[in-house]
């Protein structure tokens, strides 16, 4: 049974709402970052930090993209989507959330991975992540 995880753009948030396109764009500045990383200590981190390529397939709608690994082995999919849903405030305002699901038949390597990038992007949109075990961690400032 695939597990999700959810990135929820609460009203205290930085951001109110999202693209997919700003999605994979935060995803390819951690990997930059990671790679710089390893720059600095002589080490090809980038490909420890960031085993994925990111793909898209053409019935996604722009709604979702994969990311596939690069060695099978350790690594397999991970989804990524985005989507709304009614406020729990306010049932006619919308949330926009972000989805990560580790499918059936993928490694731990992905659910640590997943975990790893569920805990990045939160941090960056300070945001309410819903962690696979149904844990919420809160990323924003609270009252």
């Amino acid at each position: 049974m695939a597990n999700n995880a959810y990135i929820k753009l609460v009203p205290a948030s930085a951001k109110q709402s999202i693209t997919l396109q700003e999605v994979k764009d935060l995803l390819l500045y951690y990997k930059d970052i990671t790679s710089k990383t390893g720059d600095q200590l002589a080490w090809k981190y980038e490909e420890a930090s960031f085993p994925y390529t990111i793909e898209e397939k053409r019935e996604a709608n722009s709604r979702w993209f994969y990311l596939k690994g690069t060695d099978p082995r350790q690594y397999k999919y991970i989804m990524i989507g985005i989507d709304e849903e009614a406020s729990e405030e306010n049932s006619e305002e919308q949330t926009m959330y972000i989805q990560v699901t580790v499918p059936d038949g993928a490694t731990h390597g992905d659910k640590g991975k997943a975990n790893e990038f569920c805990k990045f992007l939160a941090k960056k949109l300070s945001a309410e992540l819903h962690l696979f075990n149904g844990r919420i961690m809160y990323y924003y400032k609270r009252k």
